[in-house]
Formats: structure tokens, sequence, C-alpha cells
């Protein structure tokens, strides 16, 4: 009986995931490049009023007990508003249309620890609330959130698009505004450096969804054999890292270019990755932990790096698409490291973390070419505009 459950939750769990994603897709690359016209403010209330329709819809489930497919029309309803991606990207692209360049990588990185912070305080409070009143209380907290966020939102946020303008939403221009900056023939440098920058984001996150969620699985298996009290410090020693690496991406920043700052990001995931692969103890395994403390200085650089090649007015389209590639790797992640972590407990029950530390290498290697061809191709020091070299 609880296999049969257990693949029951696995059945409907791809369903929702994929139902909410793919309707997600369509609803956040419509309403980011919109928000570029109309406002953020819009595209912050839909999506929040959308999960709380969603928390509504469930507390509905759990209440009258109604079948478990009414939980994917509670994630459709949320994905059609834009779900929690939009959400993302209507707030990274606010920071940065209230941000200059030379500020804008530290802010978004504040906003990146903000998402730690929530999701150590949910994973500790929220497993303790549900062992001592069950699943239906902490849903109205969500719901409770999500409509503080949608009036926090509509009527205490200021406007940061500075020329607002009418714009209908049901076009295709929001679609092709995000098709173009990928394929803008007149800027091919900008349009290179976005896709070289994407594959660097989507690796690195892949690999960060991957590993986190196998980190509990892990922990519980020989030799760690964890309790609960040490799962739960070990998963706020994780969440702890985007603080440390707030903390770490600050300091770093006044000595070292922002690239750079990135690199020892990716040498700290890199080895915290490795550490952990081969832990066969308790501390070994804390060390892994530590040496992650600057692990997610690299995800803030690249969104920053990102939103500096396109303008202003293009900035909601941009994030629209950074929130789609993030909801891919999720269904990546999940698809890939839940299925090789099975397979190599017979050789290697740490490969999967040894296997995310090579793919690594990729987005370390693509950020630091892209740093040295860009000052190999700095011609800001001719003194007259005349003499710099142009594409042709």
């Amino acid at each position: 009986l609880f296999q049969e459950v257990e693949a029951l939750v696995s059945h409907w769990n791809l369903w929702i995931n994929l139902g909410g994603f793919f309707v997600g897709l369509f609803s956040v690359t419509l309403f980011g490049p919109w928000s570029d016209s109309v406002g953020r403010r819009p595209a912050l209330v839909l999506p929040a009023v959308g999960m709380a329709l969603q928390a509504a819809v469930y507390l509905l489930v759990m209440y009258l007990q109604l079948h478990v497919s009414y939980f994917l029309l509670g994630r459709v309803l949320s994905g059609l508003m834009g779900d929690y991606n939009l959400i993302l990207a209507s707030c990274f692209a606010y920071v940065a249309d209230t941000t200059d360049q030379r500020s804008r990588t530290f802010r978004v990185a504040i906003l990146e620890a903000c998402l730690g912070l929530a999701g150590m305080l949910a994973s500790i409070g929220g497993g303790q609330w549900r062992k001592a009143q069950g699943y239906i209380n902490p849903f109205w907290l969500v719901l409770g959130a999500s409509l503080t966020a949608a009036l926090y939102a509509a009527f205490c946020l200021r406007e940061s698009v500075k020329e607002q303008k009418p714009a209908k939403l049901f076009t295709l221009s929001h679609y092709k505004a995000v098709y173009r900056l990928y394929t803008a023939p007149e800027r091919l440098s900008s349009r290179r450096k976005l896709a070289l920058y994407s594959l660097a984001f989507f690796l690195l996150v892949t690999v960060h969804f991957g590993t986190r969620d196998l980190f509990v699985l892990y922990e519980l298996g020989f030799p760690l054999c964890w309790a609960a009290d040490l799962i739960g410090y070990g998963s706020a020693a994780s969440y702890l890292a985007y603080l440390s690496s707030l903390g770490g991406l600050r300091l770093l920043q006044l000595c070292l270019e922002d690239t750079w700052v990135a690199e020892i990001g990716l040498i700290s995931n890199i080895s915290g990755l490795v550490v952990i692969s081969l832990a066969a103890t308790t501390p070994l395994m804390f060390t892994g932990y530590g040496i992650l403390f600057l692990s997610m200085a690299a995800t803030p650089v690249i969104r920053a790096k990102l939103s500096k090649l396109v303008s202003e007015v293009e900035q909601g389209a941009l994030f629209a698409s950074i929130a789609c590639v993030e909801g891919l790797c999720s269904l990546v992640a999940t698809g890939v490291f839940n299925s090789l972590y099975p397979a190599s407990l017979h050789f290697m029950r740490g490969f999967p973390f040894l296997f995310g530390a090579i793919i690594l290498l990729i987005p370390a290697a693509i950020m630091g070419w892209i740093e040295i061809w860009d000052s190999d191709h700095d011609y800001s020091h001719f003194p007259d505009p005349s003499l710099t070299p142009t594409d042709g």
C-alpha cells in the first residue's frame, strides 16, 4: 500500500508540475514584456492573486476531501496568472529599474538572499507546524501571505517604470519581444553574450536544484544515517549559504570585478560538492556545507550581467525569459538527478554531487572566456571615437 501511495504521489506531482510549467511558460512571457509598457505593479499583483487562488483551491480540496486532480486545477489557475516565476521575474525587473549598473549586482544578491531566508524559515517552521496541526492550517498562512503581497503591490509599492504607456495584453508582440532579445541582428555581440550567460545560468541553477533535492536522501542513508535533528541542521546550513554569499559578494566587490567574484563562488560550489560526494562522516558532511558558503554568489552576478546587456524597456522581457529558464531547470534537475541517484548507488552514493561539480566547470569556463574576450576587445582607451574599430 505504501509503495502504491508513493507511486500515486510521484504521478500526480509530475502532472501538477508539468501543468504549472507549460501554462506558466506562456503567461510569464506574455506578462513580462507587457510590464515593460504598463508597469511592474500589475505583473506583481496578478501572480500573487493567482497563488492565493491556488491556496484557496487546495484548502477546498482538503476540507471537502475532493479528488486529488483538483490540485492540478489550482496549479493551472496560478500558472495562468504567472505563478511564482512571474513574481521572480517582476521583482528582478523592478530592481533593474531602480538601480544603476554599479549597484545592481548587490541589489539582485539581496533578493537572492531573501529567497534563501524564506526557504529556511519555511522548512524549519512549516515542518514543525505541519507535524503539530496537520496540513490545513499552514495553507491558511499561504493564502493570507499571498493576499497580503497582492494588496501591498497594488496600493503601497511605488511604480518603477518611468514612462508607462497603455499596451494590449493579448498580442503576439510580447512573445516577439522575448524572441528579439536573442535574435536581433543589429547587436550580435550582446546576443552571443545573452545566449552564453543564459546557458551558464541554466547549468548552474539545474545543478543547484538537483543537488538540493538529494541532500536529505543522502543524509538518511548509510553511512551517515542522520536523524531528524541533524537533517534540520543540514537544511539550515544549506540555506545559510544565501546569506553568507551575500556578505562575501559585498566584500569581494571591493577589490574584484563581478565576474571574478562569480568565479570564486563557482569554485566554492564545486569544492563543496566534491567534499559532500566523498562524505562518510558527519563532520565531513558539515565541512562540505561550510565550503559552500559562497556557492550562491554566481547567480546574482549572472542575472545582473544579463540585465546590463539589454535596454531599460526590455527588462521585463529579459527576466521573463530567465524565469522560464529557471522553471525548465527545475524539471530537468528532477529528471536527471533523481534518476542518477538510484542508478549510482551500487558504485558511489555521492556520484550525483560529483557529477554536478563537473557540470559547473562549464559555466566557470563560459564566464572566464567572456571576461577575457571583453578585456581583449576593450577599446575605451582610444582618445578619438573615430579611431575605435567598428564591427565591420
